[in-house]
């Protein structure tokens, strides 16, 4: 397979190689995909672990266990309120 960068992908690269943490392009390349797959692999996680999330909320609130939306708003307001004071 071969692969056309842009130059500025080639800035990237070359910028890179200069710092001596990579011996050859292909080494910043494998890097990179390296992350993008790590990257796919957390996001599928998250996705997963959001999904089951919601379904156990659907599952409160049809139990009658949710909280009244004036409630949760309330609640976020002072948690922003604190985060920015901090």
């Amino acid at each position: 397979m071969s692969i056309t960068l842009t130059s500025e992908q080639e800035q990237l690269v070359q910028g890179l190689l200069t710092t001596g943490r990579y011996q050859k392009s292909e080494e910043v390349i494998q890097a990179a995909l390296n992350l993008l797959e790590e990257y796919g692999v957390q996001y599928e996680q998250w996705v997963n672990e959001t999904r089951e999330k919601v379904e156990v909320s659907l599952q409160e609130l049809e139990r009658g266990e949710g909280i009244e939306l004036d409630v949760v708003m309330e609640q976020l307001r002072t948690k922003v309120q604190n985060a920015s004071l901090h």
